[in-house]
């Protein structure tokens, strides 16, 4: 099964403020949602702060031409969004703003995000919506409708979960 696509008000109608009263986000983008992403970063209530650029290459280290990714031009890179709430303890400048990384399946982002997202917030809870078998990571909330299950491995946020779950099934 594939991932469904999701429509600009369902993306920006999605509750993702509320899961969090500080902390970061990040929003991979492409094309024409990077002006969507920017909006719903605000609309969760979050600040922009940075932008992440993963170029993409083959297996040759070559950057990528073709694909018919993109309207106009083929897209040769993704961007992340970051983005701010509150004031979490993060750690500045430890990373650079470019990733350069293999394609692989269709949608897989780069490895490397995972890497500097725990090296910019050690200490912060992570989680990643719309997850897949192929990234999920300890110490990381995994949620997505092509995984077997929600993958968990900090007790007290599978307590959190598993209240919502609860209050969730309790106003079907």
């Amino acid at each position: 099964s594939t991932q469904s696509t999701w429509g600009d008000d369902e993306m920006r109608s999605m509750k993702v403020g509320e899961l969090s009263d500080e902390g970061l986000i990040f929003l991979w983008v492409t094309g024409r949602a990077m002006e969507l992403g920017r909006e719903c970063i605000e609309l969760w209530g979050y600040q922009l702060i940075q932008e992440i650029v993963w170029v993409k290459i083959n297996q040759l280290q070559r950057i990528i031409r073709t694909g018919r990714t993109g309207h106009w031009l083929n897209h040769s890179k993704e961007h992340c969004l970051v983005g701010v709430k509150g004031n979490p303890k993060i750690n500045r400048g430890l990373d650079c703003d470019v990733i350069v990384s293999e394609v692989r399946e269709t949608s897989r982002k780069p490895d490397e995000i995972y890497g500097l997202i725990e090296r910019i917030c050690p200490d912060g809870r992570k989680l990643e919506i719309f997850a897949r078998n192929h990234n999920i990571h300890d110490g990381w909330l995994s949620l997505g409708n092509q995984l077997e299950g929600v993958h968990l491995t900090e007790p007290q946020l599978l307590e959190n979960y598993n209240n919502w779950v609860a209050k969730e099934l309790g106003q079907l």
